[in-house]
């Protein structure tokens, strides 16, 4: 009796007539067929929905990550194929500016960082001391080369303190952009300091006379304290790390 009762309910919300007597048998009428269909359907989407889940076996997620432009294209994005195909569950959004683009929560999740941030709402751990060099012609000439010197709030970083304390003149080229000053360098009409993962090329260059500097610049991650238990988040945190890796400088 109370089978029969949910039936009617189940006929009554669905405005059709799901089993009709036939022979003293109750049997299903078409409309139950086709409900049928729709049911074995609907099943056979939901176990390929499992099976996908039970494909990505990385994390799922979606991360943003901010950084200079020279830090994605030259570190990051080199490395950035290989661990998307690893963890096809994940996805990376870069967010790059000549500058340090803004770290929010509602902007970033992940920023690397040439300078060490006063305070912030955020983890922050090193990442490397990055190697860098100075270029000049090997060859000067008669002329003096073209210096290609940083804009004045950086003057904290040592590569702009390197130039400062070599009192270089003919500084006629300022710029925040390491593109713009490898460029230059390559003229070899032009001096400047860049880090290791900007000038390889350039230290092959034998009309050039490559410097390392005694001083590294740091660079720094920052991750938003509610990530940092999260799974794909702790994913792309190690990648970072590895990527930055060959860059590392353990002092001795």
């Amino acid at each position: 009796m109370r089978g029969r009762r949910r039936l009617s309910r189940i006929e009554r919300a669905l405005g059709l007539r799901l089993f009709e007597a036939a022979d003293g048998v109750r049997k299903p009428t078409r409309q139950c067929e086709a409900v049928l269909a729709h049911v074995e359907a609907m099943a056979a989407h939901a176990a390929e929905i499992g099976r996908l889940s039970e494909s990505l076996a990385c994390p799922v997620g979606r991360l943003r990550i901010a950084s200079t432009n020279t830090v994605a294209e030259e570190v990051l994005s080199p490395r950035a194929s290989d661990f998307l195909r690893t963890n096809p569950g994940l996805t990376l959004q870069f967010l790059t500016s000549s500058e340090n683009v803004k770290f929010s929560r509602w902007q970033a999740d992940l920023a690397v960082r040439l300078r060490k941030p006063d305070k912030g709402d955020f983890t922050i751990s090193k990442l490397a001391d990055v190697r860098l060099y100075f270029f000049e012609p090997a060859d000067r000439g008669e002329s003096d080369p073209i210096v290609c010197a940083y804009p004045d709030e950086l003057d904290v970083i040592p590569d702009a303190q390197f130039l400062r304390a070599k009192r270089l003149k003919n500084a006629r080229c300022v710029t925040d952009n390491i593109r713009v000053i490898r460029t230059m360098i390559r003229s070899h009409q032009a001096i400047g300091v860049l880090p290791e993962y900007s000038c390889e090329p350039l230290l092959a260059d034998r009309s050039l006379r490559a410097t390392l500097l005694a001083k590294r610049r740091d660079v720094w991650l920052l991750v938003q304290n509610h990530l940092k238990r999260d799974p794909a988040a702790r994913l792309t945190i190690e990648w970072v790390r590895a990527c930055f890796r060959d860059f590392a400088f353990h002092q001795a």
